[in-house]
């Protein structure tokens, strides 16, 4: 009777040692894609979607030039009105010159004690400028300004005081009144003369300009975010059916959103870029009529150009704006084109 013969533990085959340079099984405890694989990812899809709205855009090259230049527009404007805000306060030297302090000095006052209480005022607070004029040079410009030469001439004396004239550094009612009250206890000075009716009506003036800049900017960028938003939602609508189509494969909201963000961003560039150039033609060709006009007047007043701050920061407000405009519009609409 033959009998099976059971091999021995030690007479079994042995398992083949692994090779070193066979690529190793992936496990759950495998860590993911490495860092550099998920940023180049991340890049390329970015790309993707920039390069997917610029060819949707260049496919309606028409209709993208309207909406830019509506939005363009809406930003020129009120950014316009106060470039023209700055240019007026220039006009003639600065605001500040129309708050004045008259310092009018005591008559035993000479160009002495003018000139040393000119050069203390200097380093006070408050004070951007101060001059000195003498009481000879006061008598001249009188007798030129008023027409009296003759009759001044046979005056015995200078009946003008030496005037210390002060420039404030603000506009500013209660700051002005409290710097004309410490130059009025200065010594050797006899009266401390300010116009502040002139300083009320020239700071409601400017104020009033600034408020209804401010209001016109928030009504057109108001504006201006209904209309990308309305553009975009109109995008959106096209493209339903393979939005509704990436969301039932699994497609994430951010990477249906991307394209359109990318799409307002765009529209934000290209309005940012039409109102810089519109704001600068539309000085230019103002400033030919202020020019001859200011000429007239014995004035060499010329209106400045859009300084490159303000031009950077309109482009910069309006890429943020049309970014802005397309997330409301694409979160709005999102949710609708969820798969049932």
């Amino acid at each position: 009777m033959s009998t099976t013969r059971t091999p021995k533990v030690s007479e079994r085959v042995a398992p083949k040692p692994a090779d070193p340079q066979a690529p190793k099984k992936r496990t759950a405890d495998d860590d993911g894609p490495d860092l550099r694989t998920l940023m180049h990812a991340w890049l390329e899809s970015h790309r993707a979607s920039l390069a997917d709205s610029l060819r949707r855009l260049g496919k309606q090259p028409i209709g993208s030039f309207f909406t830019c230049m509506v939005m363009a527009v809406a930003l020129s404007m009120p950014m316009g009105l106060s470039l023209l805000l700055k240019n007026v306060e220039q006009l003639g030297g600065s605001w500040q010159r129309a708050a004045q302090i008259s310092l009018y000095l005591k008559l035993d006052a000479n160009s002495r004690d003018g000139e040393a209480l000119r050069d203390e005022i200097k380093g006070m607070p408050g004070v951007a400028e101060a001059q000195y004029v003498s009481r000879e040079q006061a008598l001249q410009e009188f007798q030129q300004q008023s027409g009296l030469g003759e009759a001044l001439r046979e005056l015995p004396d200078n009946p003008l005081p030496g005037v210390v004239v002060v420039t404030p550094t603000e506009v500013d009612k209660p700051a002005l009144e409290a710097l004309r009250q410490r130059l009025s206890e200065l010594p050797r000075v006899d009266v401390a003369q300010l116009d502040l009716v002139w300083v009320e009506r020239l700071a409601a003036i400017l104020k009033l300009g600034d408020r209804f800049v401010f209001g016109l900017a928030v009504m057109l960028i108001s504006a201006l975010l209904l209309v990308i938003g309305n553009t975009i939602r109109l995008h959106i609508e096209n493209r339903r059916i393979e939005i509704e189509v990436i969301k039932l494969v699994g497609g994430t909201d951010a990477y249906v959103r991307r394209p359109f963000l990318y799409m307002g961003a765009l529209y934000g560039l290209g309005a940012g870029l039409l109102a810089w150039a519109i704001l600068a033609f539309g000085l230019s060709w103002l400033n030919e009529a202020v020019v001859g006009l200011s000429g007239l007047y014995g004035s060499d007043f010329a209106l400045g150009g859009v300084p490159p701050s303000d031009g950077l920061s309109l482009l910069i407000g309006a890429v943020l704006l049309g970014y802005i405009g397309a997330w409301i519009a694409v979160a709005r609409h999102l949710n609708e084109l969820a798969p049932r």
